[in-house]
């Protein structure tokens, strides 16, 4: 079963950024397309950011021009570039593997906090 384990959260004031990883275990993420999303205090978990098995990406509008998702298929890892943060990123961030529509399990998350 794959299992996921994100990292790199922390607290950053705005403007900066952050660089959040997301390693896979338990099948080669290969095949998976993989992504990012996060959940607000009080609010529905939203998605962030997409990247293909073939490496194409896609964005959430209010995080394009700022995040960049990449991957590294022989770490099994998936990253998430944040950039130029703002106090409304503020969020737990995860991360989801999907094939043939079905998604893995959520893992626990990793905490991102952006001061003004």
């Amino acid at each position: 079963q794959v299992q996921l384990v994100e990292s790199g959260g922390g607290l950053v004031q705005a403007g900066g950024s952050l660089r959040l990883s997301c390693a896979v275990s338990g099948s080669s993420i290969t095949i998976y397309r993989m992504g990012w999303y996060r959940q607000a205090p009080g609010k529905q978990r939203e998605w962030v950011a997409g990247i293909t098995s073939g490496g194409m990406t896609n964005y959430a509008d209010s995080v394009k021009g700022r995040f960049t998702i990449s991957r590294d298929n022989a770490k099994n890892t998936v990253y998430l570039q944040m950039n130029s943060l703002k106090p409304e990123d503020t969020a737990v961030y995860y991360c989801s593997a999907e094939f043939g529509g079905r998604y893995s399990p959520w893992g626990q998350g990793t905490q991102v906090i952006v001061s003004s």
